[in-house]
């Protein structure tokens, strides 16, 4: 079997290459995968292409399958869809999804793939780790019939959020983005938009996920009393104010973290990380999702790439890549 493959890292901030890889024997219980397309998170990955994450989070925010260590040299992502080439008979032939970086070719233990329903296709099964992250979110949120809420922030986590939070009954539902392109996703996922200043309030409550100082006031000053507000933004090494004074206080209000390494303790009894993935994936089955994908690249454009996103260039929720032709597959 072909042992060879290619990986991007990141060989110091703002600055990615990629490099050639031999893959060893699979050990037993492992399989190889060939990727047919990983996806970028624009928020997660553009920090960590930036050198943003600060010290005291290096182990926290290693990636199952990372190599290296942060500032760089390190090979870092969590969003890959490929082919079992080598491993069980059961899995030869499938396409999974793993939490693995950009790699065209890579091995793993069976445990680490869950395998792609077949009703969800191989290009909109990157955004898993991404809906993974929603599952978790609105276990912690635990809406109820008839609330009224706000997601406030339309990247890829909280369009993500709004798609599943649609599917209640009976709540009154917004995305708020201060750029009014995000109001064509909104569209596509069946949720109203409103910028930031028009937002209705009166929330019971609100998921921040824009990763701003202003958007988290904002989706304070949203809360009915007694409201809370799930925070699933993640700042890296950025110091945040917040009004607390004012009529925090006396509103009552909360403001909770979310966060997708633990499974929510709100979540059934016995579901762990292998059902919250596997329900990620089967959530995928609706096409609406395909609205999060905004544009695809090739793997071997990804150094040309990154510092593009991490610049805000590419306006982008999931960016998509494809290990298609390049003499990768």
């Amino acid at each position: 079997m072909n042992r060879s493959a290619r990986a991007f890292w990141l060989r110091s901030p703002g600055h990615g290459e990629i490099r050639d890889v031999t893959l060893p024997e699979p050990a037993e219980g492992e399989v190889v995968v060939r990727a047919l397309y990983s996806g970028v998170s624009r928020g997660t990955e553009t920090l960590v292409f930036r050198g943003g994450v600060p010290e005291s989070q290096h182990a926290a925010m290693r990636a199952p399958f990372q190599e290296g260590d942060f500032p760089g040299p390190v090979k870092y992502g969590y969003l890959n869809v490929g082919v079992v080439e080598e491993g069980p008979q059961t899995l030869l032939g499938r396409t999974v999804f793993c939490l693995y970086p950009h790699q065209s070719r890579y091995a793993v233990p069976v445990s680490a793939v869950t395998v792609v329903p077949e009703r969800v296709p191989a290009a909109r099964a990157v955004l898993a780790g991404t809906v993974e992250t929603a599952v978790n979110a609105v276990w912690d949120a635990a809406p109820l019939i008839g609330d009224r809420i706000a997601v406030v922030g339309g990247g890829m986590v909280g369009c993500s959020v709004a798609a599943l939070l649609a599917r209640f009954p009976g709540v009154r539902l917004q995305l708020v983005d201060a750029d009014p392109a995000r109001a064509k996703t909104a569209e596509a996922l069946g949720v109203d938009f409103a910028a930031p200043g028009d937002a209705l309030g009166d929330c019971d409550l609100v998921v921040h996920a824009s990763a701003t100082e202003q958007g988290l006031t904002r989706s304070l000053e949203l809360l009915a009393a007694e409201g809370t507000v799930v925070e699933l933004s993640w700042y890296g090494d950025r110091r945040v104010a917040l009004p607390l004074g004012e009529a925090f206080h006396s509103r009552r209000l909360t403001v909770r973290s979310s966060q997708v390494g633990t499974v929510s303790p709100a979540a059934r009894a016995g579901r762990g990380y292998a059902e919250r993935m596997a329900l990620a994936l089967d959530l995928l089955a609706d096409p609406a999702l395909d609205a999060l994908i905004t544009g695809e690249s090739t793997f071997a454009e990804l150094p040309e790439l990154m510092p593009r996103l991490a610049a805000g260039e590419i306006p982008a929720l999931c960016h998509r890549i494809s290990y298609t032709g390049n003499g990768l597959t």
